[in-house]
């Protein structure tokens, strides 16, 4: 007979390091998405015009043009990177949990962004399907690196 030790349960630190985890994998899938939907809805076809109109009023406007090959694979490439990144935010790596805050931050922004610009143009924006899974993901990430003890 092999004798079994019983399964300890889990400490509250250990519970907050999945939450956190889980809710950055989540919103790295949700990210995951919304670039598909922006693929698929034609985003840059919106976006490059109207940044080289801010451009022609702003001279100093900071915002790139893209080609949709290059503007793709570098969305591919940090959405990999990112779930990559979910291990060494689960156990609390040194500057995961800014990592979590900025992309939080970001990705609110973002999804903020695609629906007030809807607003704003009077139209359904590329994107803009999936900004209010951007919003409720970043908020989970945002409150799961809140309540994990530091």
């Amino acid at each position: 007979m092999v004798d079994q030790e019983a399964p300890r349960p889990a400490t509250p630190d250990q519970l907050a390091a999945v939450r956190q985890m889980r809710a950055w994998f989540v919103l790295v899938a949700v990210l995951a998405l919304h670039v598909a939907d922006e693929a698929l809805t034609g985003f840059l076809e919106f976006y490059n015009p109207l940044v080289l109109t801010i451009r022609s009023r702003v001279a100093w406007f900071p915002m790139p043009t893209f080609s949709f090959d290059v503007w793709l694979t570098g969305l591919v490439v940090l959405v990999l990177v990112l779930a990559m990144l979910a291990g060494a935010v689960w156990r609390g790596v040194p500057g995961t949990r800014l990592a979590s805050w900025v992309l939080s931050v970001i990705m609110f922004a973002n999804g903020v962004g695609h629906l007030a610009g809807s607003v704003y143009f009077q139209r359904w924006l590329p994107g803009a399907t999936t900004a209010p899974l951007l919003l409720v993901a970043s908020w989970r990430l945002a409150h799961a690196t809140w309540s994990r003890p530091r």
